[in-house]
């Protein structure tokens, strides 16, 4: 017992050491994304310091003026706009052209949906894409919950027992250490950490250990009144490190499989306790082998660093400089209306004049024989003001990548629908970068959702997914009826497409005669994606019956050597008869003779009905034509 106590204790040392080495080697890139959060949120006044602590700088005279022009804002809107516009959908592909593949990857392709719609997935891209753009990076962290999912008993404590489901959560990239932060991906690094902190309440909860709180670090929002001009202050958000109470770091440190750990290691601590130790607990990596339950999207790839760059670090310069221009303007503007006064000493009441100023209607009293006050000639604005205003305007365009036409919907003079078209891809084109980042990310997220499901799922459980024409299923899976390898996007890149674009490309489409059949007729499956595609919904309550009867069929197909079906006199029997004999010329089933002779016998079964249906109506007709 003493022994595994000294263990726990070094193990904890051992990880706590670890984590403080990691995050002294990461701290200047933690200093740039709170420097990029302050100029987001519209604190333009900081700066980096040598002490290792990001300050603001204050005014050098009462009158200098202060305000804030946040394009950086604004231009962050248009691109996070543009991002999560993104099509991040994802079709499995099956393995090969048997009818057990085909079905497998159709369930897979619902299952991730479903999954996805579950986690309101769209909801956390948005969270990752704002992270993303303004600190570099962000990641997605892929779980399994057992807590979550039906019920299906309960335990000893009389606690409800469910099936479990996977859980996707973002992780900004505060909370991430890798143990090289020079590595170039997740897939470089040999060992990984995520520190998050938790109340001491909850920890107890989740991993039954009591723990002590301790200080600790966490970034808060504050007014600053480090805005403002001559006489008037302004206050803008502030974005603080402060300590708070109650609660201590959870430490995960993850290690990849080695020879000597096939299952590779997982140590969690939070203060001195040890809350975990064993292997990698999920199965995420491609060929299903345990790995990091992480995705990673980035902004911009920065060469030779794990964490990607913002496009905010680079339009800092630009901003400071704009700041200074716009209120150098406006200190002039302050010169030439209220005037700079020259007044000889002891001809006037010095304190008056500096309380009162020269207001309208005002008396002004000088001492005999001395000169009388003037205003010295400022004369009017340079010129150079406005062309550095227009010309860092410009360069706000040049390095973020977004023009007045996606920013503004404003065009440069009377230009072409075709020139504007080119602009619009040009801005698209310049995020390409951040969108394909974003797409491969989620494809990884869905991939690892896959091999959870795989792993956990071993028994037979329900899950609600939709169909191929939009309508709710409830089905029946375990995890070997899931494909995890082969998924590729439904679509290319569209994040320069509009709903009514695609409206347009769809009608276009149909005028053309790509979406008909031969006979100039629209299959009931495609008028239903049609209307999907055009925006009018699914029409999930609308069921063509044909496609009913073809998917009981092909549930027949799955169904049969496991168990005896019979023919339902309602079935469509040359619908039934023509997929169980595509399934039957299959080579699965041609080289299992069991199944073989069970299909075989259910086609028959089917004929004989069809050919009993045709007797019989046969025979109603000539009743009719006797008649």
């Amino acid at each position: 017992m003493k022994d595994k106590k000294i263990f726990a204790e070094d193990i904890v040392a051992d990880v706590r050491k670890d984590y403080e080495r990691r995050r002294e080697d990461r701290k200047p890139l933690e200093l740039q994304w709170q420097l990029n959060m302050n100029f987001v949120s519209g604190n333009q006044y900081m700066q980096i310091m040598p002490t290792g602590e990001v300050e603001e700088f204050g005014k050098q005279y009462f009158w200098q003026e202060r305000e804030v022009y946040n394009h950086i804002a604004s231009v962050l809107e248009t691109r996070m706009s543009k991002l999560v516009r993104v099509n991040t959908g994802v079709t499995v592909r099956p393995f090969s052209n048997d009818e057990t593949d085909i079905q497998s990857a159709k369930l897979s392709t619902a299952l991730i949906s479903a999954v996805a719609e579950q986690n309101d997935l769209p909801s956390l891209i948005n969270d990752a894409v704002a992270w993303s753009e303004v600190t570099g990076s962000c990641f997605f962290k892929v779980t399994w919950d057992k807590d979550l999912g039906e019920k299906i008993g309960t335990d000893k404590e009389k606690n409800p027992v469910r099936v479990g489901e996977a859980r996707i959560t973002v992780v900004p990239p505060f909370e991430i250490f890798p143990d090289n932060v020079c590595a170039g991906s997740l897939d470089e690094c040999s060992s990984l950490i995520h520190a998050k902190a938790y109340p001491v309440s909850e920890i107890e909860e989740r991993w039954g250990v009591k723990v002590e709180g301790e200080e600790v670090n966490v970034f808060t929002l504050d007014n600053a009144s480090v805005a403002g001009g001559l006489g008037y202050n302004a206050s803008v958000g502030n974005v603080i490190a402060s300590k708070v109470d109650g609660y201590a770091i959870v430490i995960e440190r993850y290690t990849r499989p080695t020879k000597d750990k096939p299952d590779g290691e997982l140590v969690i601590t939070a203060g001195d306790k040890l809350l975990y130790y064993g292997g990698l607990p999920y199965v995420t990596d491609v060929q299903g082998r345990k790995g990091f339950p992480f995705a990673q999207t980035s902004c911009i790839k920065k060469v030779g660093s794990f964490f990607g760059a913002s496009v905010v670090e680079r339009m800092i310069p630009l901003q400071r400089s704009y700041n200074a221009v716009k209120n150098r303007k406006h200190e002039y503007l302050n010169r030439i209306s209220m005037g700079i006064l020259a007044v000889e000493d002891g001809s006037v009441d010095m304190d008056n004049l500096e309380e009162e100023g020269l207001s309208p209607g005002k008396v002004l009293i000088y001492r005999q024989g001395s000169n009388i006050p003037r205003f010295i000639e400022t004369g009017s604005v340079p010129a150079d003001f406005t062309y550095e205003e227009e010309r860092l305007l410009s360069e706000f365009v040049t390095v973020s990548g977004v023009s007045e036409l996606s920013k503004y919907s404003q065009t440069y003079g009377n230009m072409s629908g075709k020139a504007i078209s080119l602009l619009v891809n040009q801005d698209d084109t310049r995020m390409s970068l951040s969108t394909t980042s974003l797409r491969l990310c989620i494809k990884r997220v869905f991939r690892m959702l896959l091999y959870l499901y795989k792993q956990f799922a071993t028994q037979k459980r329900l899950k609600r997914i939709s169909g191929e024409n939009g309508e709710p299923e409830l089905t029946y899976f375990t995890g070997n009826d899931l494909q995890c390898e082969d998924l590729v996007f439904d679509t290319q890149d569209d994040v320069g497409e509009t709903i009514t674009e695609r409206r347009n490309m769809v009608v276009e489409l149909i005028r053309m005669g790509v979406l008909t059949e031969a006979d100039g007729t629209m299959s009931p499956r495609t008028k239903i994606k049609v209307l999907e595609m055009l925006g009018i919904g699914n029409w999930e309550s609308a069921k063509d019956v044909g496609e009913t009867q073809r998917k009981r069929a092909m549930r027949e197909n799955l169904s049969l050597g496991k168990e005896s079906l019979a023919a339902c006199p309602y079935d469509d029997h040359d619908v039934h008869v023509e997929e169980h004999i595509k399934c039957l010329l299959e080579d699965s089933v041609l080289k299992n003779k069991k199944l073989y002779e069970a299909m075989d016998a259910h086609i028959k079964e089917h004929q004989m009905f069809a050919l009993a249906g045709a007797a019989e109506s046969q025979t109603f007709a000539e009743q009719n034509k006797n008649d």
